[in-house]
């Protein structure tokens, strides 16, 4: 195992940036997920820490070595593909322990690891057989297992799951945490998917554009984000955004949410200043209840039910808002119904910058 350090690392193809100066600290043994919308080099980031792409700028270190020039077999990493990447005309035997064979390990050394492996991922019943003859899951499962045979410093997964199913998704996913957690293996996790972020991530890197906008755990991303993009990347659904003018009365500052003043600590901004409020689904909810920051009349324009829940699609005085609420209520298109917002659960960005405003909030 290893930790693995990105010092202002940059990449260009001919005259395209796609990566600029990130520098990025993973301890040993942790799970760290780079997520980031198409584009935005979380790929191209992965690849060059395993030195399938050159480092145009920067330095890259793994456990206490500096490997920015190093060919991938020389890094002592493992990496797992979506395509699986398997050779078709051999079992699943043979698959998972030719990495081993090729740094010609002795016989009964591949045999063991190889059972080691078949055993945590439960591929035992397989062993005989050819890609051929698996599922797109047993497929990842060897190709996960290949590399851990190698019991490398480091795995790097890049898009794993993006070819299987929901269902299945959800089952690699459980697969590799465990993998992970027995393993204790410093690894780097690539994924557009903000929900497997969530709920693989030990810390969490938001990409866009090639360089980093936040790091952090599930919790401090999605509590605390530092802009509009990560806030409305975080999250599912999306957060609402509704822009609002700062008011003044008498000494105070506040936002009118509804027939609400909240009070908005923030006397560094003008009267005259526009922000953003940004308001989560699930802190939203039908009816009235007494701690809430805020309460209005809105009106039903759609309504999407998916069994736990249902999202509510509402036009309010402060604009449109996506609610989720449990089950499904007695509501119809075209009804007008109270809504409440969750005291504590407002978050405020500048209108310009579009950065969180701290230390000013909102204090229901």
């Amino acid at each position: 195992m290893a930790a693995i350090r990105l010092t202002q690392v940059g990449k260009t193809f001919e005259t395209t940036e796609v990566i600029r100066d990130v520098s990025l600290d993973i301890a040993d043994g942790e799970f760290c997920v780079l997520v980031g919308p198409s584009g935005s080099g979380k790929s191209t980031l992965l690849r060059m820490i395993a030195g399938l792409e050159t480092v145009t700028r920067g330095k890259v270190h793994i456990g206490d070595r500096d490997v920015t020039h190093r060919a991938p077999k020389d890094r002592d990493i493992a990496m797992v593909f979506q395509s699986y990447a398997l050779y078709p005309q051999m079992t699943v035997r043979e698959n998972m322990g030719f990495g081993l064979k090729l740094l010609k390990r002795p016989a009964d050394e591949i045999r063991r690891r190889v059972d080691e492996a078949a055993r945590m991922l439960s591929l035992e019943a397989l062993m005989e057989r050819r890609p051929a003859a698996l599922s797109g899951g047993q497929r990842q499962r060897v190709a996960m297992g290949r590399a851990m045979v190698r019991q490398p410093s480091a795995f790097l997964f890049d898009e794993p799951l993006s070819n299987l199913d929901a269902a299945l998704r959800a089952t690699v996913r459980g697969e590799i945490r465990t993998m992970h957690a027995r393993s204790k293996t410093t690894s780097v996790y690539v994924t557009h998917d903000q929900v497997e972020a969530m709920t693989m991530g030990d810390r969490i890197v938001v990409l866009r554009g090639g360089h980093i906008e936040q790091v952090g755990t599930p919790v401090e991303l999605y509590e605390t984000p530092i802009n509009r993009f990560v806030a409305n990347f975080i999250g599912s659904p999306a957060m609402n955004f509704c822009e609002v003018a700062i008011q003044a009365a008498a000494d105070q500052r506040y936002v009118q949410v509804g027939d609400n003043r909240l009070p908005l600590d923030a006397p560094t901004l003008g009267s005259s200043h526009r922000v953003v409020l940004g308001i989560r689904p699930e802190h939203l909810h039908l009816g009235h209840r007494p701690d809430d920051a805020a309460q209005m009349q809105a009106d039903v324009t759609e309504i999407e039910f998916t069994g736990a829940q249902s999202q509510i699609s509402l036009n309010s005085p402060i604009g449109p808002l996506l609610l989720t609420a449990p089950e499904r209520p007695a509501l119809q298109v075209g009804d007008r119904t109270p809504i409440g917002l969750a005291a504590r659960r407002l978050h405020c960005f500048d209108h310009e910058t579009g950065l969180r405003l701290v230390p000013e909030r909102l204090t229901p």
